[in-house]
């Protein structure tokens, strides 16, 4: 079992002068700790859980690149696209270009979007909910078409291609690997059974029956369930003085019981690169075989 190190909260004491440093510190940190993945939120404004929408927040695969510099092994990933914020087509090229820059360790997060007072405000298309889906699906479609040998022309009900061609392709072979983010029972775990190497659900008292539906879809569509890694995402807040350690530790094993392979989150008070470092020491080897 792996931890990952989510960036979702861009307002640091320094302020936008001394964001780069401090983004800097803590993703060369969390790679130093032990942290087997990074990601940024898709997200144009910050989110109301975390804050006013005033506060700073960085365009997710600008971001990426830049750390993509920065790191040797970390994968990144952008938890999760938003599908409508960008065309399909050049979305697979971005995710491609960072997959070649970073030497293989890109992934595509992908959702079917929700923030519709950022999508307006800023002008981009938030179409009705079934709509997004058909669009995450064509999407889906798009991206592994890009990423096989057929540069030929897609054909779909919202997207319209002439010629699929993607050079260079990405280094991961057979592609960069697919998450899907979301829990939905009838069409987010149907489509991660047919198209994702990923999910991403959340710990509540419904995870065992999440996974069960996903079980459900795989039989359905002939696939592996094992073959689909199962992440959660949580918190990471190991206390002041390590005190929260155990309790993240008794989940972590909780959840690897159901098979999770990979629980991702925030941790409080990143900039300090405090909390990291515990994490490295106490969590990291203490879950590496579960």
């Amino acid at each position: 079992m792996k931890i990952g190190l989510h960036i979702a909260d861009f307002t640091f004491p320094d302020g936008p002068a001394g964001l780069r440093d401090d983004l800097s510190r803590i993703v060369t940190t969390a790679e130093e700790a032990g942290f087997g993945r990074v990601s940024v939120m898709d997200h144009l404004w910050q989110i109301g859980p975390l804050g006013p929408p005033e506060h700073e927040m960085l365009e997710a695969y600008t971001t990426l690149g830049y750390l993509a510099a920065l790191t040797s092994e970390v994968e990144l990933v952008s938890w999760v696209t938003a599908v409508v914020y960008r065309e399909p087509g050049m979305l697979a090229k971005l995710v491609s270009t960072l997959d070649v820059l970073s030497g293989g360790r890109a992934w595509l997060g992908i959702g079917a979007a929700w923030n519709e007072a950022e999508a307006r405000g800023l002008g981009l298309p938030f179409p009705p909910t079934a709509e997004r889906f058909e669009r995450l699906e064509e999407t889906l479609q798009i991206c592994l078409q890009m990423w096989s040998e057929n540069d030929g022309p897609f054909e779909g009900t919202h997207y319209r291609l002439d010629r699929t061609l993607n050079s260079p392709q990405p280094v991961r072979r057979p592609h960069p690997p697919i998450l899907i983010g979301g829990s939905g029972e009838k069409k987010t775990l149907r489509l991660v059974a047919k198209y994702a190497q990923a999910c991403n659900l959340f710990p509540t008292p419904e995870l065992e029956r999440k996974l069960d539906v996903l079980r459900g879809h795989c039989e359905r569509e002939g696939r592996d369930y094992d073959d689909i890694e199962k992440t959660v995402m949580m918190g990471f807040d190991p206390g002041e003085q390590g005190q929260n350690i155990d309790a993240i530790l008794d989940k972590l094993r909780r959840y690897a019981r159901l098979g999770i392979a990979q629980a991702h989150g925030i941790v409080p008070g990143v900039w300090k690169l405090t909390p990291l470092t515990m994490l490295g020491k106490e969590v990291v080897p203490a879950i590496a075989d579960l």
